[in-house]
């Protein structure tokens, strides 16, 4: 049974900081809390005993230095970057405070987005693309984790590429999912949007 663990990057904005929709044009660190969340993330999976066959992320640095920190509690090198895994670019909200981003698009919109994946307008989602991304990686087969590191709006098209949408998308940061592949390319949803607990 092969395992598909669908990560989302640490913090970006200190708990004091207002909080900005950010996403492919915006390349931003890790915070001192998102660090600890990615630390917490490696050392979970460190425990967990999973054979990791491969470690991914997207070019992002919010990504890379997650998996970086998850590379060095599991002992697993990082394998690269995906561009597949990359974010989206949310067009004229794109580093505008979230405040501002409802305003401009309704609270129906975001909605749409966070259930249903519908991109507001303005925004610059390649959806056909990306499904079918996530498509061909499903139907690599192998065998053991593969641990792919990513972004809020990308991590999504797993779900609505396996056919398994649901009530959210979203993904917290720090948080993951994680799907089964069968030996006949069946997919299967094991969890979404858990963090590691703390400890």
């Amino acid at each position: 049974m092969r395992r598909i663990v669908v990560i989302r990057h640490g913090n970006t904005f200190a708990g004091s900081a207002q909080a900005r929709r950010i996403g492919a044009r915006t390349d931003i660190p890790l915070v001192e809390s998102g660090r600890a969340q990615a630390d917490r993330l490696g050392a979970w999976f460190a425990g967990q005993g999973m054979t990791i066959a491969r470690l991914l992320s997207s070019p992002l640095l919010r990504a890379r230095e997650t998996a970086d920190r998850i590379a060095a509690a599991t002992g697993h090198p990082p394998d690269g970057t995906a561009h597949w895994l990359g974010e989206i670019d949310h067009g004229p909200d794109e580093g505008r405070p979230e405040a501002e981003v409802l305003a401009r698009i309704g609270a129906q919109a975001l909605a749409d987005w966070d259930e249903r994946a519908i991109a507001p307008d303005g925004w610059i989602v390649d959806t056909d693309a990306r499904i079918a991304a996530w498509r061909a990686f499903f139907a690599e087969g192998g065998e053991g984790a593969d641990l792919l590191v990513t972004s809020n709006g990308a991590a999504r098209y797993a779900l609505l590429a396996a056919g398994l949408p649901m009530g959210s998308l979203k993904l917290r940061t720090g948080a993951f999912g994680e799907l089964a592949v069968d030996g006949g390319g069946r997919v299967s949803l094991v969890r979404w949007d858990e963090r590691p607990p703390f400890g």
